[in-house]
């Protein structure tokens, strides 16, 4: 029998879940891990073997394959799709079959976000609300709305804790920004862009202006990729050096993942300016979508409209495991420009 702690990770091609894998790879321990990766790409799946990584060829549709692999794990890192019921059914249905066979309680470190924040807060841009949620705030993490974006998967992560067949720990990213850098991007197997600041400036740049909800009022947190990085590796270490029993889980293990939040309007703005100064647009005053645009840029006028809504989010429990994130909103608002040359530059190979 090996000694090694086996480990599946969801989403390692992906910018979360890559820079995931590259501090696992990086850590202390990496020699005890046994750390197996469900990719699409059967080329991505041969650069992973260099790592060290077993790679599983499949997708997150593929639920046998995904409930056979958690099965096998001790601690599995879901990294991909926040929404996706049905894979989070497969990996619960493989995490409670564990245990029925083994004994074992396996722990799951399950990725959401503070999307789920925005219910009740859309002001389409036009009003920062005053409601600020905090992660230590156990009472206000328990009565979410269910109809509130991810809550539907995070329920389901809650009750496999709650019925004692998972230990079970959700972190929720705000916005994430900053081009992903580490071994696993230099060998083209992980994503290194976010979404929010290369959708809104590609989007800009297109339509020659850049653009808000609204007045670009509404307000939401941010976070540098390598903070949030570093926090699953924080709690991972808590859970192994105090027992999976004292860290806070279940209905008590929500982290938020923020330092600092911004304005959509400012960040717009910066979008703006940038662009004016590479003498791709004109002006740097963010002018309001329009209906059609929202359908033309960002798929809907649903997903369009998400960024006039208010996600106002504190990380105290996070804090409190002993994360400290350095990067701040000044930093969010410097990366756009490395964001800008990286799009261009991928626009002209």
């Amino acid at each position: 029998m090996s000694n090694r702690t086996p480990i599946f990770l969801v989403g390692a091609t992906g910018y979360i879940g890559g820079s995931v894998l590259a501090k696992l790879l990086a850590h202390p321990d990496a020699k005890t891990f046994e750390i197996t990766a469900l990719v699409r790409s059967e080329e991505k799946a041969q650069k992973l073997k260099a790592f060290g990584v077993k790679p599983v060829v499949g997708s997150f549709k593929d639920l046998a394959l995904v409930e056979t692999l958690s099965e096998a794990a001790h601690v599995v890192f879901s990294c991909a799709d926040a929404d996706d019921l049905p894979a989070m059914q497969a990996i619960l249905k493989g995490l409670r079959q564990r245990h029925e066979k083994t004994g074992d309680v396996p722990i799951l470190i399950h990725t959401s976000g503070t999307g789920i924040l925005t219910y009740g807060n859309q002001t389409y841009g036009n009003a920062t609300t005053d409601v600020i949620y905090d992660d230590s705030d156990f009472d206000q993490v328990a009565n979410f709305d269910p109809a509130a974006f991810h809550r539907h998967v995070d329920n389901a992560v809650f009750e496999a804790d709650k019925e004692g067949y998972s230990r079970t720990y959700i972190v929720l990213p705000s916005t994430i920004y900053g081009l992903a850098e580490n071994p696993l991007v230099d060998a083209g197997i992980q994503n290194k862009h976010s979404i929010a600041a290369p959708v809104l400036i590609k989007a800009a740049l297109n339509r020659g202006t850049s653009g808000v909800v609204g007045k670009g009022l509404s307000r939401w947190p941010n976070v540098h990729i390598d903070d949030q990085a570093d926090f699953y590796i924080v709690l991972y270490n808590q859970i192994v050096k105090n027992g999976p029993d004292n860290v806070d889980h279940g209905i008590r293990g929500y982290y938020y993942g923020e330092n600092g939040e911004f304005a959509w309007y400012d960040l717009a703005k910066e979008i703006g300016r940038v662009l004016v100064e590479f003498g791709l647009i004109k002006s740097d005053e963010p002018v309001p979508w329009t209906r059609e645009e929202l359908i033309k840029y960002f798929g809907s006028e649903e997903f369009g409209n998400v960024f006039g809504t208010n996600s106002r989010a504190r990380g105290t429990h996070s804090r409190s495991l002993g994360w400290k994130p350095k990067y701040t909103t000044a930093d969010f608002f410097a990366s756009i420009k490395p964001e800008v040359e990286a799009i261009l530059k991928g626009q002209n190979k």
